[in-house]
């Protein structure tokens, strides 16, 4: 399945009583897809933000994701974790839902999944994916679905999976994972969280194409085949980091910015083990 995800805003890190602004500086930029999650606590402003645009909720794209403790107890947790996050947002339903990490073992990461699944069979949620899985969890959940399809009828799409992604944690691996099962990759942290303005491909292709370097680093993300997630708070750097469609880079320029740093600047759960 294949989804096509118009011009995200993710909130991560923005606090709660800011939430609500900031998703609406998005919806006047001209975004339609917000990213949140249970562990960022700020589901309600999305809400309200949601609520408060006038925009038909059909238009709006709303992600959410269960957290870390909800899928270490597995599948009674997550679905508690569908209801209580619906209600905290205030909405009917949630387009995207993901596991945000692939931690609990096996069974529970099986639970959990087979809980978003019959969000889905209920209406509540559209769609649903992962976060941060590894090839390793990827496999084993693709042995889950099939597990759950031969036990229930029906054991589920990996729409998206969301990962820091950018020239210096390219997850090459992960990309082509996707691409072969026709499934979305958001990148998130495109931006690297600014540690690398300066870097003096960066700062090239930014002069050569009269581009920020934020600018660059989301389009190379696009031209990866990922959907990129920037957050920001700052109406001006909102409407900048949507404005990336009007330039290409090229092959060359892609490659070049690339490099064969494995240097993640958030949490990296893809190294869990299988058990963990």
């Amino acid at each position: 399945m294949t989804l096509t995800l118009t011009s995200p805003c993710q909130v991560y890190q923005t606090p709660p009583d800011a939430t609500k602004d900031a998703v609406l500086e998005a919806f006047k930029a001209g975004y339609r897809h917000i990213d949140s999650a249970a562990a960022y606590r700020n589901e309600a402003g999305v809400g309200e933000a949601i609520r408060a645009s006038g925009i038909p909720r059909s238009e709006i794209f709303y992600t959410s994701k269960i957290p870390t403790p909800v899928l270490k107890e597995g599948y009674e947790a997550t679905k508690q974790q569908v209801e209580k996050s619906l209600k905290t947002a205030d909405v009917e339903y949630i387009d995207l839902l993901l596991l945000h990490a692939p931690y609990g073992g096996p069974a529970m990461r099986k639970g959990a999944w087979k809980a978003l699944v019959e969000a889905t069979e209920g209406g509540k949620v559209r769609s649903i994916g992962i976060s941060n899985y590894g090839i390793h969890h990827l496999d084993e959940l693709e042995k889950h679905i099939a597990d759950l399809k031969a036990e229930r009828g029906n054991g589920g799409i990996i729409s998206v999976g969301q990962y820091e992604i950018h020239p210096w944690c390219a997850r090459n691996d992960v990309i082509e994972w996707f691409a072969k099962r026709n499934i979305a990759c958001e990148a998130y942290s495109p931006v690297v969280q600014g540690q690398r303005w300066g870097d003096k491909t960066l700062k090239k292709l930014a002069d050569k194409h009269g581009k920020t370097e934020a600018q660059i680093l989301l389009r190379w993300s696009l031209q990866k085949g990922c959907i990129p997630l920037p957050k920001s708070v700052t109406p001006s750097r909102i409407k900048e980091n949507a404005n990336i469609y009007d330039f290409e880079l090229s092959q060359e320029e892609v490659a070049e910015l690339e490099t064969n740093e494995y240097s993640p600047v958030c949490w990296d759960p893809l190294t869990s083990g299988i058990d963990n």
